[in-house]
């Protein structure tokens, strides 16, 4: 019968044996590693905690202080601004619709009248306000319909918005404003961004349309081309797309 050598085992069993107590020596030392830095953490808390206190003072005072500014600066001054913008605005409308002397009108709400500010006042003072951010759009327009481009330009650029339609607009009569001042490059690229800053049925097709005739007076045929075919395509319920074989035709056969 066969019999089986066990010296082999308890060689075995000692090599197992020495890999334990190894890996328990290799515990303990990152157990020990790991207590030493908890202890070196701890002497530094117990030595700076002056120091983080102060910091943690700090933080908390700067939000509150955020916070009380917001309540009693910033909130009372958004109201103040918009209770201002209300008087130069009724005179930005009657300007809109008036059929003479509406050059007079509008001035009337850039400058102010009877101690009411106008927009130009309103965007200075309250600056950091939406009143303030929207003076300096009506300033812009109203500067624009008195044919004032350089100043029309100066306000607009000043405008931010999120909504859909205002910002193109704004970006947009930047562009009418460089027109007019025959840079039709500048106005161009004012096109352009106002056709991309937003997706809609009104703007997009809108300024997609200036800027494909700007691109086509200024000898970009290609240009103009991708532009009035995207109108076709993307925006055919469009006023712009009504006749735009016309334009696409002109810019294919453009020299």
């Amino acid at each position: 019968m066969a019999t089986y050598k066990k010296s082999g085992n308890k060689e075995k069993g000692t090599a197992r044996s020495k890999r334990t107590i190894e890996d328990k020596s290799t515990t303990a030392e990152v157990f020990n590693t790991l207590d030493e830095t908890a202890s070196r953490s701890e002497t530094w808390v117990i030595n700076n905690q002056k120091n983080i206190f102060i910091f943690l003072g700090l933080v908390v005072a700067g939000v509150l202080a955020f916070m009380a500014y917001q309540k009693y600066v910033e909130a009372p001054n958004e109201k103040i601004a918009a209770d201002e913008l209300a008087y130069p605005k009724v005179h930005f409308q009657q300007a809109s619709i008036a059929s003479v002397a509406s050059d007079s009108i509008y001035q009337l709400g850039l400058d102010g009248a009877d101690g009411k500010f106008g927009f130009i006042d309103i965007a200075e003072n309250y600056s950091g306000t939406d009143a303030g951010n929207m003076a300096n759009y009506y300033a812009g327009i109203s500067y624009l319909k008195m044919k004032n481009y350089t100043d029309a330009i100066s306000y607009l650029e000043k405008f931010s918005s999120d909504d859909q339609a205002l910002g193109p607009i704004a970006k947009g009569a930047i562009g009418d404003a460089f027109a007019d001042l025959n840079q039709p490059e500048d106005a161009l690229n004012y096109y352009e961004q106002a056709a991309n800053l937003r997706d809609n049925e009104f703007t997009t097709p809108l300024f997609l349309f200036k800027a494909g005739n700007t691109a086509l007076e200024i000898g970009k045929s290609d240009k103009a081309l991708g532009m009035f075919e995207k109108i076709q395509i993307s925006y055919p319920n469009s006023a712009e797309a009504k006749n735009i074989e016309i334009y696409i035709s002109k810019a294919k056969y453009a020299e």
